[in-house]
């Protein structure tokens, strides 16, 4: 009789307490059960794909073309006086312009989020940065003395506390810049983590090539993961232990760079994340797997081992041969094949690494260059390869598919197709939408996870969050095509294993 009088609210709690599973019971699985083909089967799969319709919409108020054209010609001006002040920014050996690197104005789709710039008023503009974080722009060279700008952000504090984790996060390729993923950024920090951001070589606002000439970008992916394991030697510099990099590549440019992370004193260097979109994932996943049995040690300067300690890889994780969730099967149509095969496997190039950082992966139902629905049930299993793999090497995995999601849903990108991430700017910000969300709710909870110690904000719920199947941001958002499914152990020790979420533990 109690427990039939208990609130939606005490049942939740007690299953935060005992960390047991919300059940996703009340999922309407009208679509997963759907027969093929049925008129009801091609229904579900329009209104499916029809969601990546949404953000393009979205981007026709005029609230958000207003700020759209502001930040424009900000950034065009940013960009133009860092020329004007050191010319050694434009022409060789960098090779430096207005279009290379592709998005180095920051206008346009390439400038992400026009409502989380410092110049923007609202939650995530000017009160973000004047009321919650300390963000500080550096460059730094890479080892081939490429220079790479980025940034380095922090939780606002007035008193000397405990030191932080720390998230990298990197850029996908080509289209991608920095500041279409500050929407991230912005939630880590809020979430109780320091996180560096940056370009890497041939991307945005970094060099398009190193001083003899070498590329990066799609040309030479492998830029992603070396110079993502520069950026580590980067965040974990101090005054005393100065970036190692920047001496002997002192003389490739009259740039003035940072000598060693200005927020050295705020990190914690026992306690590291890493997350990547594309490129960035295929870089997370190399990360993580260093050191790895079998695989190469740790190729850093500062840290004598691998310091990664949980990885969240956005459209997707990978394994050591370069096989995506998607195996590379002359059956699929090309537009079935994913990206993330195409690049890493087709370089030849990754080093040896293996599952050794439990590892999330949240992947998108339509690739990049999918332009039409799906005419036929795609494996449902499809997006578990690597999930296996994890599985086997006993190592802590999560994998999430949302629905209707492509894979230009990871950076805001604006005018591409997407699920809803502005719905309604006239509060001043980008809030809400449909996958966004979601992505943010699962990365923090799997980061507080494996990174948050005991008496810091996000640890105690961290197993509830990700085991809220019944939530806002839980089965009723993922896809009824692939599968999600997880398998980590929680706090207790106890096995979280579940290989179809969405329609049942």
């Amino acid at each position: 009789m109690t427990q039939s009088l208990m609130s939606a609210g005490a049942v939740l709690a007690i299953a935060a307490f005992w960390c047991v599973p919300v059940r996703a019971s009340a999922t309407d699985l009208t679509c997963d059960l759907a027969p093929y083909p049925s008129v009801q089967w091609t229904a579900c799969e329009a209104s499916n794909y029809a969601k990546l319709s949404q953000a393009p919409a979205d981007q026709t108020n005029p609230w958000f073309l207003l700020r759209l054209s502001q930040q424009n010609g900000t950034n065009l001006e940013t960009w133009t006086a860092r020329a004007l002040a050191d010319p050694s920014w434009l022409g060789l050996p960098s090779g430096n312009s207005a279009v290379t690197p592709v998005g180095a104005t920051w206008q346009g789709p390439f400038g992400g989020d026009p409502f989380r710039y410092p110049e923007a008023p609202g939650p995530d503009g000017s009160s973000f940065y004047a009321n919650q974080a300390n963000v500080v722009p550096v460059v730094f060279y890479d080892r081939e003395c490429t220079r790479l700008s980025g940034r380095i952000w922090a939780p606002k504090q007035t008193q000397l506390g405990p030191k932080l984790p720390t998230i990298l996060f990197i850029d996908g390729s080509v289209q991608a810049t920095e500041p279409a993923y500050w929407w991230i950024a912005q939630a880590l920090v809020r979430a109780g983590y320091a996180v560096m951001t940056f370009d890497p070589r041939g991307q945005s606002r970094s060099d398009w090539q190193s001083p003899d000439g070498q590329q990066g970008g799609n040309v030479n992916l492998q830029v992603f993961w070396q110079e993502g394991v520069d950026a580590i030697d980067f965040l974990h510099s101090t005054p005393s232990r100065p970036y190692p990099h920047n001496p002997a590549c002192a003389s490739a440019y009259p740039t003035v760079t940072t000598a060693f992370n200005p927020l050295w004193s705020r990190i914690d260097p026992q306690r590291l994340g890493v997350s990547g979109h594309s490129a960035g994932a295929i870089a997370a996943s190399v990360l993580q797997g260093y050191g790895a049995p079998g695989a190469d040690p740790w190729p850093g300067v500062m840290d004598a081992r691998n310091p990664v300690g949980a990885a969240v890889a956005l459209d997707s994780l990978i394994a050591s041969d370069g096989s995506s969730f998607i195996p590379v099967d002359s059956s699929l149509l090309p537009s079935q094949v994913s990206t993330a095969v195409v690049q890493a496997g087709t370089q030849g190039n990754l080093p040896r690494f293996g599952p050794r950082a439990p590892s999330m992966t949240i992947d998108a139902e339509y690739s990049l260059d999918q332009s039409v629905p799906f005419l036929v049930p795609p494996d449902p299993e499809l997006h578990k390869g690597t999930f296996g793999i994890w599985q086997a090497a006993g190592v802590p995995i999560f994998t999430l598919t949302h629905q209707g999601t492509s894979h230009l849903d990871f950076p805001s990108a604006v005018g591409t197709p997407a699920t809803s991430w502005c719905p309604d700017p006239a509060s001043g910000a980008c809030e809400g939408g449909w996958a966004h969300p979601s992505i943010i709710y699962y990365a923090v909870a799997w980061f507080d996870r494996w990174l948050k110690k005991p008496g810091e904000a996000g640890y105690t719920d961290a197993d509830a969050r990700l085991l809220n199947d019944a939530g806002p941001q839980g089965a009723v958002k993922m896809s009824f095509h692939f599968r999600s499914a997880r398998d980590f152990p929680n706090h207790s020790g106890v096995r979280e294993h579940c290989e179809s979420i969405r329609t049942g533990c």
